[in-house]
């Protein structure tokens, strides 16, 4: 059986130890995938994986100089209207386009590359397409 206890007091400790921190040396701009920190979730949420249960994620907008509108990765192939299919970074991602989320910067973990202009239209286009439906 499945430890979930063990793993939710893992990323309740390390929660609490990101809360805790000083990030003001972390700068962010929107077009940027960066390793982030998305925790341990619930049901059909998209988690993090490894010691800091993180995922590539996307900076699609930028609300504050510490928060944006987050869209998780993916490198696993998908199909259908919540994923679309970028190729930054040497190779091939799908962003899941159904688990926005606002983050904080503290999250943050390590920036991995700027996704080219033809790619973020491509999921802005996708990403107006899903909410306005």
């Amino acid at each position: 059986m499945f430890n979930y206890i063990s793993i939710f007091k893992k990323w309740f400790n390390l929660k609490i130890l990101l809360h805790k921190t000083n990030f003001s040396n972390i700068y962010f701009k929107q077009n940027d995938i960066w390793w982030c920190s998305v925790g341990m979730n619930l049901g059909e949420e998209i988690f993090g994986k490894g010691n800091k249960f993180t995922r590539p994620v996307l900076i699609f907008k930028k609300f504050t100089s510490n928060s944006f509108l987050g869209l998780p990765l993916t490198s696993k192939g998908k199909s259908g209207s919540w994923y679309t299919k970028i190729s930054g970074g040497g190779k091939d991602n799908w962003v899941i386009l159904n688990q926005a989320r606002i983050l904080d910067k503290k999250r943050l973990v390590d920036k991995m590359y700027v996704l080219d202009d033809r790619d973020i239209k491509k999921v802005k286009k996708d990403f107006l397409r899903l909410y306005r439906s």
